[in-house]
């Protein structure tokens, strides 16, 4: 985790205070499952409790024990026992190391998914509003990157409304896929361990038991939510590339906020950067980046091995800290982006009327040309305006086998910009509801 990227909220729950934390509430709720079944006392279990509970975990000795024994989660029992005292002989009884490890993570999973579910209504509140803002404000559509018909910056962020709406979803459900709870023992059969202590631990951590385990909970689990999260980065960086589109001087459609005292450039005094879009482009990349090991890390042999560890103790931390990152960098930049109508609408007229060309196709063919002909008059008298050798509304005036099909009033009508917005509020209505 990079500070200059990391929020503290979402940085907490990977913090190691917060891990031995939830360690020890797993091995407590274990303990009081088993002293509720008699395999252990339940003083005992309650020792657990009343000696642990409000304790500041020492993570340094913690690590000391680790450098020793090779091994995190007995060294954080061993540390327990010395909080504990003889009680702790109870605590992890049946259990493995990966009961604790995989429960925990899935822990930290669903507490990162609800904050990045937060992010992502932010996200969501700047892009509704700033659509309703802009929802009749004209544009060009470009693609290709080349002009091609008109349609309303309202649009442009509807559309993006729309996509995080589908990332939001894909979210929830990932939370759900992921959050799950295993405390099986060995291999996963439960041999040492009654399914009861699972049902317990899970309900108390807000997790569902493991349908099956082996050892460890299944990865594809795992890689569905780091999955999703890619594709959200994905979205995110979409819209941000937007933007860039928008803020190159040439277009300057629409632009990043530029706020008192900012500097663009430490040699040229004049630059204003698109430097917000551009940094969430770079960070979209890192959270896809984990994607890949989250896909192999399915793969283990048999009922378990480590290969998947060392990559989840990077990953986990490092795509939901820099996701939540982007997505509350996302939600400021569009709340404040600043938008020029005015320039909007001399892109939509840089080109000399060329965006309305499927409309005289269109209206051609409805007079009893057919396609491939009407296809050339227009080419034919839009080339020349494309060189900058006229107007194309005048040339096509001017053409004869044109006004054979259409009379001058009727090439006009085709010019219509209004024509070209007409079904923006049934677009908007399926977006956003009837609000």
């Amino acid at each position: 985790m990079i500070p200059r990227y990391t929020r503290p909220e979402m940085a907490s729950i990977w913090e190691p205070q917060t891990r031995f934390k939830i360690w020890f509430e797993i091995e407590a709720h274990a303990a009081d499952a088993l002293a509720e079944l008699g395999t252990i006392p339940k003083q005992a279990a309650k020792t657990v409790w009343d000696k642990a509970r409000n304790v500041t975990f020492d993570v340094a000795r913690i690590d000391e024990i680790e450098r020793e024994t090779k091994h995190d989660v007995i060294a954080f029992l061993t540390h327990l026992a010395e909080i504990v005292g003889p009680e702790a002989r109870f605590v992890h009884q049946g259990m493995t190391s990966s009961d604790v490890l995989d429960t925990c993570l899935n822990v930290q999973l669903t507490r990162a998914a609800d904050l990045l579910l937060a992010d992502l209504d932010k996200v969501l509140a700047a892009l509704k509003k700033r659509a309703f803002e802009h929802k009749m404000t004209p544009t060009i559509g470009r693609s290709h990157g080349i002009h091609a018909e008109p349609v309303t910056f309202g649009l442009k962020l509807a559309f993006a409304y729309a996509e995080f709406s589908r990332a939001k979803e894909r979210l929830i459900a990932a939370r759900k896929e992921v959050a799950t709870c295993a405390i099986s023992g060995a291999v996963g059969t439960f041999a040492q361990i009654d399914p009861r202590v699972e049902a317990h631990v899970a309900k108390a951590m807000g997790l569902v038991p493991e349908p099956i385990s082996t050892q460890v909970i299944p990865r594809d689990r795992h890689a569905m939510y780091f999955a999703t999260l890619g594709v959200i980065a994905s979205s995110v960086e979409r819209l941000a590339v937007e933007i860039r589109h928008l803020q190159r001087t040439e277009v300057l459609e629409a632009e990043e906020f530029f706020s008192e005292g900012q500097k663009g450039s430490s040699a040229m005094p004049h630059k204003r950067n698109p430097v917000l879009s551009e940094n969430l482009t770079g960070l979209s990349r890192m959270v896809r980046a984990y994607v890949t090991p989250a896909l192999e890390n399915v793969v283990l042999w048999h009922e378990r091995d480590i290969s998947h560890s060392s990559a989840e103790r990077m990953m986990a931390p490092d795509a939901t800290v820099t996701l939540d990152f982007a997505l509350v960098r996302l939600a400021g930049l569009i709340d404040k982006l600043l938008v020029y109508p005015a320039n909007m609408q001399k892109n939509l007229d840089r080109l000399g009327g060329l965006v309305h060309s499927q409309r005289v196709l269109l209206a051609l063919t409805q007079k009893g040309a057919s396609r491939e002909d009407s296809y050339k008059l227009v080419q034919r008298n839009a080339m020349p305006v494309w060189r900058g050798e006229g107007d194309f509304l005048q040339l096509l005036k001017k053409d004869a086998e044109v006004k054979k099909y259409l009379t001058d009033a009727e090439i006009e009508e085709q010019f219509d910009l209004g024509y070209h917005l007409k079904h923006v509020d049934t677009i908007f209505k399926r977006v956003f509801g009837e609000s």
